[in-house]
């Protein structure tokens, strides 16, 4: 796949929607919770093509919860296949990529995204390249071992993730607690 034409890559939450509209977003991708509405901000959003994603931010299973699956991930990757198709003659873009918080499906998504777009990048340059976007990312470690398959990648994008949920608690030691409590305590035994 040939780089796109996107000038601008955002990762954001819910709440931060408001202060984007303005940033003329051509592409959007939405990853929401499946009892989640709309929200309200996207009607600022009228020349965006969005695509709109539902299942939970978790990593095992749950009693009433959507696990993020392979076609959820392989839809993120037809999402980049059209914006490839969608950009080609267009001289630049903004893609806007959010969940609830922009931390995990969000940058998730946005790294399976660069790695789609870029597949001679090494994994540790993507997610660099992630941790410039997005500062506070803690991609879900489910979707990355799917798109680290769809891809091809052999193994080398979960590895680079353990690195950034190392570099990530280094950087900011509460992570450790806040993923423990929300069920993510494998996450952070992986960067140990």
């Amino acid at each position: 796949m040939k780089p796109l034409s996107i000038s601008m890559l955002t990762i954001c939450g819910i709440s931060e929607l408001p202060d984007e509209g303005p940033r003329s977003a051509t592409h959007v991708l939405s990853i929401l919770d499946p009892d989640h509405p709309d929200p309200e901000a996207f009607e600022a959003y009228e020349a965006a093509h969005r695509t709109v994603l539902r299942f939970h931010d978790i990593i095992e299973a749950r009693p009433g919860m959507i696990l993020p699956e392979p076609d959820h991930v392989q839809a993120v990757l037809a999402f980049g296949e059209k914006l490839a198709e969608s950009q080609q003659g267009r001289a630049e873009g903004h893609l806007l990529v959010h969940c609830h918080m922009g931390i995990s499906r969000s940058t998730a998504a946005m790294v399976t995204l660069l790695a789609q777009t870029h597949p001679e990048e090494t994994e540790d340059r993507l997610m660099e390249r992630l941790a410039e976007i997005r500062p506070q990312a803690w991609p879900n470690s489910r979707m990355i071992q799917f798109a680290d398959e769809l891809l091809s990648r052999n193994g080398r994008l979960t590895e680079a993730l353990r690195r950034h949920y190392g570099r990530q608690i280094g950087r900011d030691p509460r992570f450790t607690q806040w993923m423990r409590d929300i069920g993510r305590g494998r996450e952070v035994d992986m960067a140990a």
